[in-house]
């Protein structure tokens, strides 16, 4: 297993693309099944969670490769509606593709998916949705047998929480329904309002993404088409912390502002000074981040659970007492052990964090057990006096594309062994 090794006590200064959304790839590659023809997606990051959503494809019978930086999908040769459990439990989001095989093929065997471990994420809302659409779903064996004999059917989904799973995989399911399906209570995650963007371009017929209610009135067919995959905030946010807990100032080419409306307010309040101009997002750290009171995690646009974290690893060094509540995933943690193996001071009672800020770190050999704890624990590594081993690198990889090469062009010295 590959390890990275961090010599903490650099300054980060420069200027940085941030890459393609990853919340955002995913279940727009899933959406390619739908369509017809070659479809291409730029600025679609390399992640292996990204090659695992293409060997999927591949296993169903899709044409898709990787040239010259875009991805290509042609679904035409679809041949499978049946996924195995070996490439299910590669990714917790293959689950997208339930809805997207249902309607393309009326029929789809899944096993439950894989991923990181951060509590219970039920797929029941997921079920209950496409029952309502009329699918028959059966669990085997650990698999889900669905089937819609006679197609799906438009209708109204009232979800009891904005989940962004389900609101993906109903939209994928109705598109191709006959009639109109209506969700209440969606989710309104910028990656939502993404692949919208690229069904519509499609030609698919959505309306109201990005409020709490959206509306699709199904079509008999999709096209392919090229998309550019927006940018990711959760990417920008973990730069941000990384520019914060090291002093430094660091310019995030390609951001969109509005996807980090509940970040940026939690940095000035750290004395972190931000300055947005068009695509481009500039951060400026003073020389000892004061404490951010409190950090609820909540979904968009509240904000986001994938961003506490390595937040919480900035606040490891402020001065004062930061407090954090995470209200989205019971198990979202894990890195807070390995935080104070560095010398952070972190108290937990069930949801709540409570952050008593250091004026030092110390490097330590430190483990990774969920893609964002991996991020917290490098960027708590980088303020660390020291060197700092960090295993469990594989998880960081499923998000962040060659971060080791990304923070190294903003001088931090990161080695990946």
């Amino acid at each position: 297993m590959s390890r990275f090794v961090v010599k903490g006590g650099k300054k980060l200064f420069g200027e940085i693309e941030v890459q393609g959304a990853k919340n955002s790839a995913l279940p727009i590659l899933s959406a390619a099944v739908l369509t017809r023809g070659e479809n291409i997606f730029y600025n679609c990051p390399r992640l292996t969670d990204v090659d695992a959503c293409l060997r999927i494809l591949r296993y169903l019978g899709c044409d898709a490769k990787v040239q010259n930086g875009a991805v290509l999908i042609n679904s035409d040769g679809l041949c499978e509606s049946e996924i195995p459990d070996s490439l299910m439990r590669e990714m917790r989001s293959s689950i997208v593709f339930l809805g997207a095989i249902l309607a393309r093929t009326g029929c789809a065997k899944l096993s439950f998916p894989g991923g990181c471990e951060l509590g219970p994420r039920p797929i029941d809302l997921h079920l209950k949705a496409l029952r309502k659409m009329g699918a028959k779903i059966s669990e085997r064996h650990g698999s889900l047998v669905c089937k819609a004999e006679n197609g799906l059917k438009g209708a109204r989904i009232d979800l009891s929480f904005p989940s962004v799973g389900a609101t993906e995989n109903i939209i994928l399911a109705a598109v191709l329904a006959e009639g109109t399906t209506t969700i209440i209570n969606a989710a309104r995650e910028p990656e939502i309002c993404d692949l919208c963007e690229y069904l519509n371009s499609a030609g698919a017929k959505i309306y109201g993404f990005g409020e709490g209610e959206i509306v699709i009135d199904g079509v008999e067919e999709l096209y392919a088409v090229s998309h550019n995959i927006i940018p990711d905030r959760i990417v920008a946010a973990t730069l941000m912390s990384a520019a914060a807990v090291t002093k430094g100032e660091v310019t995030l080419r390609g951001v969109i502002r509005n996807h980090l409306s509940s970040v940026i307010p939690v940095f000035e309040e750290t004395g972190c000074r931000i300055r947005v101009n068009e695509g481009d997002l500039s951060i400026s750290a003073p020389e000892r981040l004061r404490a951010m009171p409190l950090v609820r995690t909540m979904p968009y646009p509240g904000f986001p659970t994938d961003a506490q974290a390595p937040l919480m690893a900035a606040a490891c060094v402020c001065e004062g007492t930061s407090v954090f509540v995470e209200n989205i995933f019971e198990n979202r943690f894990k890195h807070v052990g390995e935080l104070s193996r560095l010398g952070a001071d972190i108290n937990v009672q069930g949801k709540v964090a409570v952050v008593n800020g250091v004026k030092t770190l110390y490097g330590a050999p430190v483990e990774a057990q969920d893609l964002r704890g991996a991020a917290s624990l490098i960027t708590a590594a980088l303020a660390a006096e020291g060197t700092t081993e960090i295993g469990g690198i594989e998880y960081l990889e499923r998000g962040y594309e060659d971060f080791e090469i990304a923070l190294g062009s903003l001088g931090a010295d990161v080695r990946k062994i």
